[in-house]
């Protein structure tokens, strides 16, 4: 197996001390060409069409991260916190254990290579504000990124996030997207994937986008909701559902009364019940269909 690690912090030293017109082109070739094939993947140009327009320079921004005309010296101070080799030794510890850790309990890996870096989030985007300091993204096989706000608490937290995105890396080897994919998957996804996380790091490492909903939230309101619409396939409606009102909202969509990332805590319980009623590893449980796993938690949903 082989994780390439492309070190972001040498890539933001290097933006930083480039021409203002080189900026752009030093973020895109060379921070986010090695992921291409992952941008292509949810249908995003390496390069805009026109000028103005959509591309990964635009979709990393409108996640949460800086634009290239940001990194300027000003950003030396948290570039320096994530240029320890320990900081990256960590994140790719837990992206190794948890893609070896599937190997030694006999599950074959289809994809044997993987691209790993962090990106620096922007703390004044409002995307970062929803999501927090650490985060992540691994839903394409193959390709792993790393986001944060550095600091004392998301330095040690990030490998945290990497297991839960690892864990999404090896499912989606398995379970294939398609148009046909639901609401239902995505839950079980997140749930999965919170789930990996909290048993390599334990329960009390678990994102917010799970420990801000509370029991209540969880039975009274969001369950119902998830309920009835399991089966929704427009992602539009399903991202609704799965992320809540609030980040649904930065991206024009109307508000339904979603709570925070509602899908998350939702997917969460539900593999936590599937997990202690089938007495299932969590290893074996990441490649089991959605369909079989809603079929084990009927009794979840009362």
């Amino acid at each position: 197996m082989n994780i390439t690690v492309l070190r972001s912090d040498e890539i933001y030293k290097k933006i930083i001390n480039a021409k203002n017109e080189d900026k752009e082109n030093i973020y895109r070739y060379e921070l986010m060409k090695p992921f291409e094939y992952k941008w292509q993947c949810i249908g995003v140009p390496l390069e805009a069409q026109n000028d103005g327009g959509y591309d990964v320079i635009s979709a990393s921004t409108m996640g949460g991260g800086y634009h290239p005309a940001q990194i300027t010296e000003k950003m030396l101070k948290e570039v320096d916190k994530i240029s320890e080799e320990s900081f990256w030794d960590n994140c790719v510890k837990s992206i190794r254990n948890t893609l070896e850790g599937f190997e030694r309990n006999g599950i074959i890996l289809l994809i044997q290579n993987y691209i790993f870096t962090v990106l620096l989030n922007d703390p004044h985007n409002p995307m970062s504000t929803m999501t927090g300091d650490y985060c992540g993204d691994g839903g394409i096989p193959g390709y792993i990124f790393g986001t944060i706000i550095p600091n004392e608490t998301s330095i040690k937290m990030l490998p945290v996030a990497l297991a839960h995105e690892a864990n999404h890396n090896v499912r989606w080897q398995f379970m294939k997207w398609s148009s046909e994919i639901s609401l239902a998957d995505m839950i079980i996804s997140e749930g999965l994937a919170e789930s990996f996380a909290a048993y390599m790091y334990g329960k009390d490492k678990v994102g917010k986008w799970v420990k801000d909903t509370t029991d209540d939230m969880l039975h009274d309101i969001i369950k119902p909701l998830i309920k009835e619409n399991l089966y929704e396939k427009d992602f539009n409606k399903l991202s609704l559902y799965l992320y809540g009102d609030d980040i649904m909202a930065m991206r024009g969509i109307e508000p339904a009364g979603i709570p925070y990332c509602a899908g998350y805590a939702c997917g969460y319980a539900l593999i936590q019940h599937y997990l202690n009623k089938t007495g299932k590893s969590i290893y074996e449980a990441t490649i089991t269909s959605t369909e079989d796993i809603l079929r084990e938690t009927e009794d979840f949903w009362s």
